[in-house]
């Protein structure tokens, strides 16, 4: 299943220390360019995901929504995280056509 695979792959790139959490860490790491792909939870506050959706259509990062806050979190080995950066690029390719596919499926 894809999304055990996005989650995997998210716990890598966090050990390779490829990835930032936290909404306005996330936002620093868009504004200076470093970021390369964002993950939005489904359960993210309205204004977060407002907020975050604004930053990436304006400096062109892309951005997909994707399990909830307690997913997130345990694939990147800390509590509850609404947002996530991928810093990285070949981890933001892999991922971006792993996220595609699952949201093009039939299930999510």
């Amino acid at each position: 299943m894809n999304k055990t695979r996005i989650l995997q792959l998210l716990g890598l790139a966090t050990r390779a220390r490829k990835v930032v959490s936290g909404e306005e860490l996330v936002v620093k790491e868009i504004q200076g360019g470093n970021a390369k792909l964002v993950i939005l939870s489904s359960d993210a506050a309205y204004n977060s995901r407002k907020k975050i959706q604004d930053k990436c259509t304006f400096y062109n990062v892309e951005c997909h929504i994707f399990g909830n806050r307690y997913e997130l979190g345990h694939a990147i080995g800390k509590e509850a995280r609404v947002v996530i950066a991928i810093t990285d690029q070949g981890f933001a390719k892999k991922m971006s056509s792993l996220l595609s596919e699952n949201s093009s499926g039939v299930s999510k």
